[in-house]
């Protein structure tokens, strides 16, 4: 191991204690019932999920299991992503085949093939800001928005350097092709609503 090595390796290690502490502090809040908690470059977030949210998350989730065991597929699960203190809390999230858990009990974001967000209007910022750098620079390979006020969705591909090098857009109603990736299916958004 290099020097750099060894201070990206503490750098991670410092990271996931401090979220860690984070978290733990959150479960002792009264959090209202119905509300996603996720800490995006060391600040926290709160939003409630609305009916639009959870139609198009559970669409989806429907359509991933066509494919997908129930194992593989998951949602609002923690999982910490590069970057300063990020631990997301993804709409959903497919996990590689064979992944386990770390002896901390976290999933790897190594492991991660596909996240997609819904948007809400608080934090959807972060859904097209600061999270997406972070899972280009995790090197998801397919990373989806679905704008239920813009109604359309936003496909993200080829990550490269923090960036992804492709996206596409169509609105609802229209098919999302994901046969060329890692998922290899076709996303049908006909029946997502509008917000």
């Amino acid at each position: 191991m290099t020097v750099l090595d060894d201070r990206i390796a503490m750098a991670d290690s410092d990271n996931t204690s401090a979220l860690d502490e984070m978290f733990e502090r959150l479960e002792k809040m009264p959090v209202p019932e119905g509300y996603k908690v996720e800490i995006v470059e060391g600040t926290v977030y709160m939003s409630p999920q609305r009916d639009t949210h959870w139609e198009i998350i559970l669409d989806i989730v429907e359509q991933l299991r066509t494919k997908y065991p129930r194992t593989r597929v998951k949602s609002d699960v923690r999982i910490d992503y590069p970057g300063h203190l990020n631990g997301f809390a993804t709409d959903v999230t497919v996990m590689a085949e064979g992944a386990a858990k770390t002896e901390d009990g976290h999933w790897r974001h190594e492991d991660v093939e596909f996240v997609a967000e819904v948007i809400s209007k608080g934090t959807g910022t972060n859904d097209y800001g600061p999270k997406r750098t972070a899972y280009a620079t995790a090197e998801v390979p397919v990373y989806v928005i679905a704008d239920p006020y813009q109604g359309r969705c936003h496909l993200y591909t080829d990550p490269k350097e923090g960036d992804y090098q492709v996206e596409t857009t169509v609105a609802f109603g229209k098919d999302l092709d994901l046969t060329g990736t890692v998922v290899g299916l076709v996303l049908t958004t006909g029946e997502f609503p509008r917000d």
